[in-house]
């Protein structure tokens, strides 16, 4: 007689944001899915971290939670650091000590953009600002306190909700008429549901290896997971705006390509940081479509929600579950 699996129990961090909302989603099918709040877990305090985990003890935890204010963070590197480096520290222990398994989501901005091939998993590191410190740090963290962490480094994430590039340029293209856009870095945008997609497809491949935990033990280590293909943020803004589905609101008539130089941020970012995503297509068979194509799937489905009343759930979602 076969035995029957006790459903998993996934604790999501960060789950309002880009990449966590999605995972809500996709991770639905394959148990029973807790996203606390931040009044309920927040990162920056260990003391909520090691509480929430003891309270709900869960098969795996998804940490999608981090600080992200990349300029921002140059004059808050203790708060950075706490998010994204002592809170994944703290996470891995938990795991550790009751067995589960941990994903945790690190940045493309952990390299110096000096290289112009994309980068692989094992290229030197050299941030070039405090939040990319803070995340290599939290990889370092990770790598020594637990073998059972799978790692994946994300690049220029986007999404139709939150905070992102794509919704600043959708909005910024309906208050202005002319639009000035960095030209002199590259990297490439990837949406978030096809992440949470991917990242359910993981979970699913080693869950269908037997036990959970041995198969991320195996499989652990660091991964890139991004877009295929690659542009500048001029690139990604013209496309966006190009592919607006409510074109009649925008004012924009020029966009501008500028030098970094020209645009002053408090952070410093890499002129290249496209990653190689070898690495995850062999281990996983995971190989995410073009950006182009991902940009295309989010403006097809808010052209769908423009004739829907009902709560929209999230994007992407019906596709990882099937």
């Amino acid at each position: 007689m076969r035995r029957t699996e006790s459903p998993m129990r996934i604790l999501i961090t960060g789950g309002s944001g880009q990449v966590g909302y999605e995972l809500r989603g996709s991770l639905s099918s394959m148990g029973d899915v807790i996203a606390p709040d931040r009044s309920e877990l927040d990162l920056a305090r260990p003391t909520s971290i090691v509480s929430a985990i003891r309270r709900y003890a869960p098969t795996l935890i998804v940490n999608a939670g981090a600080y992200t204010a990349v300029d921002r963070a140059e004059s808050e590197a203790s708060l950075c650091f706490a998010v994204n480096a002592e809170a994944p520290r703290v996470l891995a222990e938990e795991a550790h000590r009751i067995g589960c398994v941990l994903i945790h989501f690190s940045t493309d901005y952990v390299f110096d953009g000096a290289k112009r091939s994309p980068y692989v998993e094992t290229d030197p590191t050299g941030p070039l600002n405090v939040y990319g410190a803070s995340k290599l740090e939290g990889e370092r963290l990770l790598v020594g306190a637990t073998s059972a962490c799978l790692i994946f480094r994300l690049s220029w994430v986007f999404s139709p909700h939150g905070s992102n590039f794509f919704r600043s340029m959708l909005r910024l293209s309906r208050e202005r008429q002319t639009l000035s856009v960095v030209n002199d870095q590259t990297g490439a945008p990837t949406c978030s549901g096809p992440i949470a997609a991917a990242i359910a497809s993981i979970i699913r491949r080693l869950k269908g290896e037997g036990d959970v935990r041995s198969s991320a033990m195996a499989a652990a280590g660091i991964y890139h997971l991004s877009a295929a293909g690659s542009t500048t943020w001029y690139g990604f803004a013209r496309s966006i705006i190009a592919s607006d589905p409510q074109k009649y609101e925008q004012t924009c008539v020029s966009i501008e390509p500028v030098e970094s130089c020209a645009y002053h941020t408090a952070a410093e970012r890499p002129r290249y940081s496209v990653l190689d995503n070898r690495k995850i297509a062999e281990c996983f068979g995971i190989s995410l479509p073009h950006w182009r194509s991902q940009l295309d799937g989010v403006v097809s489905e808010m052209r769908r929600l423009e004739h829907r009343t009902a709560p929209v759930t999230g994007l992407w979602t019906t596709r990882a579950a099937e």
